[in-house]
């Protein structure tokens, strides 16, 4: 593990030890009951036990998961498949997807709510899609029908402008802004020179309103130097991305190479690096760049090596755990874990703990449910949705 590459401090890692002990039945589960009969798991924190349920299985490598305001879970699986998980039991896949490119790391990704899905049922979806040159990134509004079966006034609101064939790196992840505007990754699509270049939307951070317009903020809106939707630049595959409720600082996590993941607070016009530097070296083990720093190129707010395959990110602002208030946590695909990331008063990371290290597989996602639990889903064939909450107290 790397310590913040702009502080000297030694950090800690700690690990969650699962407990023998089961919690008796009793739970509130958000989404009904035990999947499968699955019992829930107890683990040791730093900062006291939590509980994890499994709420759902049997779904193929499930992307992301958000709460609907009447306490169900939609869940999208990378194959094309949307799902809703409502009183333990999963839905029928929902009618009227966008064709869905699944092609390497590409398949359906993300979705996200609408600020005002309870009045208006619109979500948002990242999804690989193929076109002239191959494959590539792109966002699609829809409406959910009141049945839940369909998907109705679908529309296409971006496409990355430069398609090839490579299967990789394809983000994505949506972050609302407060004013309803989106933010949303992509990756360079395996050729790191690409997220050197303003106008090419791989290995970007990008803006755009919800009818896909561009916002007055953007850096590069009305310069021809870049494309108006890109926010950032610099960014090898970002997969993470949130807005910290409490003052508005976007943040991302992003993959490195062999080491060098990184969180980052994009800011308008900047460019965080890659492949110029970086803190992790290629496959083969060579240097990559011109090294961990240049003038001109921002630094990571925080980085690992080695690398733990970072896939989601999230501020915690719940009620249920207020002791990790302004805690971020980060979803890992590698080491098959959740790192729980403590900020001091100037957002600073100051220390790292690793939960469930190995115990479910794969995590893909994690998000902050509205009672404070967190929702966390598995990249597996046979992949689960997870809740974890506070134990209760004896």
């Amino acid at each position: 593990m790397r310590q913040p590459s702009s502080a000297k401090t030694n950090l800690h890692r700690h690990h969650a030890a699962p407990l023998t002990a089961v919690l008796a039945g009793g739970l509130f589960l958000a989404a009904g009951s035990l999947a499968n009969g699955e019992e829930p798991r107890q683990f040791a924190t730093q900062d006291g036990t939590v509980v994890v349920e499994t709420l759902a299985t049997g779904l193929e490598h499930p992307w992301a998961v958000e709460a609907m305001p009447d306490g169900a879970l939609i869940v999208t699986e990378r194959p094309g498949r949307l799902r809703i998980l409502r009183d333990g039991q999963l839905s029928p896949a929902i009618d009227g997807l966008p064709e869905v490119a699944v092609h390497g790391q590409g398949g359906l990704l993300d979705v996200a709510l609408d600020p005002q899905f309870a009045t208006n049922r619109t979500l948002y979806l990242t999804f690989a899609v193929p076109g002239e040159g191959g494959f590539g990134t792109a966002v699609a509004r829809a409406v959910l029908a009141e049945d839940e079966q369909r998907l109705t006034d679908v529309e296409e609101i971006f496409r990355m402008n430069r398609f090839t064939r490579a299967g990789q790196h394809f983000g994505s992840r949506i972050a609302f802004d407060r004013d309803g505007s989106l933010f949303f990754g992509i990756g360079d699509r395996g050729d790191g020179e690409r997220a050197q270049d303003p106008r090419d939307h791989a290995g970007s951070i990008l803006h755009i309103n919800r009818d896909g317009t561009i916002p007055a903020s953007n850096p590069y809106r009305g310069d021809t130097g870049g494309r108006a939707e890109i926010w950032s630049i610099g960014h090898r595959n970002p997969q993470g991305i949130a807005f910290d409720p409490a003052d508005g600082t976007l943040l991302t996590v992003e993959h490195g190479a062999r080491g060098g993941d990184e969180i980052n607070t994009p800011l308008p016009g900047r460019n965080y690096g890659w492949p110029v530097i970086t803190y992790g070296r290629d496959y083969s083990g060579a240097e990559i760049g011109e090294g961990t720093a240049k003038e001109g190129l921002e630094q990571p707010l925080y980085h690992w090596d080695p690398s733990i395959a970072p896939s989601a990110i999230a501020v915690y602002r719940g009620r249920m755990f207020p002791e990790w208030d302004g805690d971020l946590l980060v979803a890992a695909l590698k080491y098959q874990l959740l790192a729980r990331l403590e900020r001091d008063e100037s957002g600073a990371i100051v220390a790292e703990e690793r939960l469930f290290d190995g115990e479910f597989g794969r995590l893909r996602d994690v998000v902050v449910a509205p009672d404070g639990a967190l929702l966390m889903v598995t990249d597996e064939p046979n992949g689960t949705v997870l809740r974890v909450s506070k134990a209760p107290t004896q």
